[in-house]
């Protein structure tokens, strides 16, 4: 199978030819992206190990399934189990539903733990917003209490 790439003169369309798959666009941005990490002619990559462990049992069956498979893809077979997926430091749940499908284990398994952006501005208007939160709970906690007293 051969790819290849015509070139765009001012207002022509680039043409792709992948795989038997064209593909036109207008300035030279492909529509879509077709250039696959994996060869087409492997197939996907499912963790053996993942389907023996799922093969012949239902999703309320299992807790959940530790695995350290992370560039496992999903496969329609999987939809309804609870993985286990490891990130480098803990096993993260993991819970495959049909939008997954053909997506990897380690996308939903996060490694970096997001902390959040900003410095000292930033504190000091949490701080701002934490101390408004908790004037207006004591405003609405006297207001109840008033209206209490008010009824007796």
């Amino acid at each position: 199978m051969r790819a290849f790439l015509i070139l765009p003169v001012f207002g022509w369309v680039v043409r792709w030819l992948f795989f038997g798959i064209t593909m036109e666009s207008d300035w030279g941005v492909p529509l879509m992206n077709f250039f696959m990490t994996r060869a087409l002619h492997k197939g996907p990559y499912v963790d053996e190990k993942l389907l023996k462990k799922i093969a012949g049992k239902k999703p309320s069956d299992i807790s959940g399934i530790k695995t350290w498979a992370r560039d496992s893809q999903i496969s329609p077979e999987m939809v309804g189990f609870k993985f286990l997926v490891h990130n480098g430091k803990d096993h993260i749940e993991v819970l495959v539903v049909e939008d997954m499908v053909g997506h990897r284990l380690g996308e939903f398994s996060l490694t970096r733990k997001f902390i959040r952006h900003g410095g000292k501005m930033q504190k000091d208007l949490d701080l701002k917003k934490k101390e408004a939160e908790i004037t207006a709970a004591q405003a609405a906690k006297s207001a109840s209490t008033d209206s209490k007293n008010t009824k007796k």
